[in-house]
């Protein structure tokens, strides 16, 4: 498994390195908004607090209520609460049950925020952006309330703000739907061409291809990489490490380095 240091040059089955070199160049270069997913290219939200576990004890939960039947035997032991959630949704939406469910999820949420790990060069890559007049949105699946308080205590928060576009009561329009990115694009008045998506999911994939966004994938690992290229991801990145090196070069002597 390749972790976020070992290999920070972008990845590519379609294309040898001088074009992966300019493709990249002219994703970043062009953008004059990013939208960020957040667990993946901000952090790992459970690195320290098991997604796995979270997602029994919301099983068992159900399980408590007698409603342990309104997921399918492979949901039951789905390692993702998104996806629990998504299915309870559909089965019971705009039900108290499915209002329970997501407050429970957020409550996790943030309770993994004390031990979520920040993404190798997120924080300065961000603040980069951000030095440089780019305009910056979070695009999420996770609760807004989670994503703030994580930003808070990395001193990001102001890089953001307004722009944290996370779950609302309207579960269907979760990504891969284009909701949140949509929301972004409107209030920050972009148009989609003009903006960038840094995601690590085919579901965030699919969000910016339906808002007509472009795309840079990041997969800290081989696997995480080759599903990202084998839904049709142009350009993927191991590390956030070349994105930053690229910021810096066309910067000049912009931003400090610290």
């Amino acid at each position: 498994m390749t972790s976020d240091t070992d290999q920070t040059e972008p990845v590519s089955e379609r294309s040898g390195p001088s074009e992966q070199s300019e493709r990249l160049r002219d994703l970043v270069v062009g953008a004059r908004v990013v939208l960020w997913d957040f667990d993946g290219p901000v952090c790992r939200l459970f690195a320290g607090y098991s997604a796995d576990r979270v997602a029994g004890e919301l099983v068992d939960w159900l399980e408590g209520l007698g409603l342990k039947e309104l997921l399918t035997q492979e949901e039951q032991v789905h390692p993702d609460p998104h996806v629990l959630l998504g299915a309870v949704n559909r089965r019971r939406h705009r039900s108290d049950l499915v209002a329970d469910f997501e407050e429970r999820l957020t409550r996790e949420e943030l309770r993994a925020v004390a031990t979520a790990w920040p993404t190798a060069y997120a924080d300065p890559l961000i603040r980069t952006w951000s030095a440089l007049d780019v305009g910056l949105a979070i695009t999420t699946n996770n609760s807004p309330r989670v994503v703030s308080e994580y930003l808070a205590t990395r001193g990001l928060l102001d890089c953001f703000a307004p722009h944290i576009y996370g779950r609302t009561q309207e579960l269907h329009l979760l990504k891969p739907d284009p909701y949140c990115l949509n929301r972004a694009l409107s209030a920050m008045g972009v148009a989609p061409a003009q903006a960038l998506m840094v995601g690590d999911t085919t579901s965030d994939l699919t969000a910016a291809r339906r808002a007509g966004v472009p795309f840079l994938g990041y997969g800290h690992n081989e696997r995480k990489a080759k599903v990202l290229q084998d839904a049709g991801a142009e350009t993927v990145v191991h590390s956030l490490e070349p994105v930053l090196r690229l910021l810096w070069e066309t910067a000049g002597p912009g931003p400090a380095r610290t």
